[in-house]
């Protein structure tokens, strides 16, 4: 017969309290069963970038200038997708430290391995158009040094953003934290649908849509928390959202359109060299929009979250560059991005 447990005379002890934040004590608890049933249909479309038709992406099919246009684009790309599983596997933890409920802890896992699979997607296409690439290789002609200087500079600026973000995990309410989120899934999943129809291969046709599927999902994922988070606002964390969704505009405008003033730290010569190098990557049939279609699909993307927020008293911020009237933001810093693609 097994020993009974001790038992200290006058009862057990209790336990001291956990230092918070802090991921114990473990908990499972659901609050939202649409977030829980979100995750369950992440697992069922889980889908491996390996499988994609590499074969069909032959160098030799395009010139030097295209396939050095090709892979700017998805540097370009990277510097936002790349930054994806690292953002948000800080989020999980975060969301464990805060002991969020289950369902949210467990989408924002789902949503890091997603952006994993973009990562790769993004390597793997570099590997195979440009060896080396984005910066491990030399530059001949000056257009390559344009493209391996273009590429230095927007690094750069990820790194800020980076260190931008790791402060402003901790400082930010799941409200604001997830708005700038939505921003980004919104300009995402538009950016995808286009260029999964414009796009005249079939390897970066299948690509885009499958991301594009993906970053659907995640858009649903912050919207299905935002309707838990934002009623009650007060207007400080209103004023807040509304400086975010203005960060957002100013961060993700340098894949979607063009990298507008106010936090993008290039030298003069940048922004011809990239439009040089978009150009390159539009011929090659990417299915990169042109300049007017680019401003127009940015304005769609940004009229649906516009719809959305002020539903919920949140004003909405000018964006002069696209003609929309709003609140006046100005003075975007590298601690206010929060937005992830």
């Amino acid at each position: 017969m097994a020993d009974k447990p001790t038992v200290p005379e006058g009862g057990f002890w209790p336990a001291p309290d956990i230092p918070q934040p802090n991921i114990y004590p473990m908990e499972w608890r659901v609050e939202t069963d649409k977030l829980a049933a979100i995750y369950e249909k992440s697992k069922r479309t889980v889908w491996n970038p390996a499988d994609l038709p590499w074969d069909e992406l032959r160098p030799d099919g395009f010139t030097p200038e295209q396939r050095l246009g090709l892979m700017y684009w998805f540097a370009v790309l990277a510097n936002f997708d790349a930054s994806g599983p690292a953002v948000f596997a800080r989020a999980t933890i975060h969301a464990f430290e805060q002991h969020e409920e289950d369902p949210v802890r467990k989408c924002f896992f789902s949503i890091t391995r997603d952006e994993m699979n973009h990562e790769e997607c993004c390597q793997r296409s570099i590997a195979r158009i440009w060896p080396g690439g984005p910066l491990d290789w030399t530059p001949g002609t000056d257009l390559e040094k344009a493209a391996h200087n273009n590429i230095g500079w927007l690094y750069h600026n990820g790194g800020r953003y980076w260190q931008g973000y790791n402060t402003a995990v901790r400082k930010y309410s799941l409200a604001v934290l997830f708005t700038s989120f939505m921003m980004g899934e919104m300009a995402a999943s538009t950016l995808f649908r286009g260029m999964a129809s414009g796009t005249r291969h079939p390897l970066f046709g299948e690509m885009f849509k499958r991301i594009g599927r993906d970053e659907s999902r995640h858009l649903q994922i912050c919207m299905t928390i935002l309707e838990n988070e934002w009623p009650g606002l007060t207007e400080d964390v209103k004023g807040q959202i509304t400086k975010q969704l203005r960060a957002g505009f100013v961060f993700l405008s340098m894949i979607l359109w063009e990298p507008p003033e106010g936090f993008w730290d290039l030298p003069p010569y940048f922004l011809h060299n990239h439009r040089v190098l978009m150009d390159h990557a539009r011929d090659a049939g990417l299915g990169v929009l042109s300049f007017d279609e680019q401003a127009e699909n940015w304005r769609v993307a940004i009229a649906r979250v516009r719809a959305i927020v002020e539903r919920w008293g949140i004003e909405f911020p000018a964006i002069p560059e696209l003609d929309i009237s709003g609140v006046d933001v100005t003075g975007i810093e590298a601690e206010d991005i929060i937005p992830v693609f």
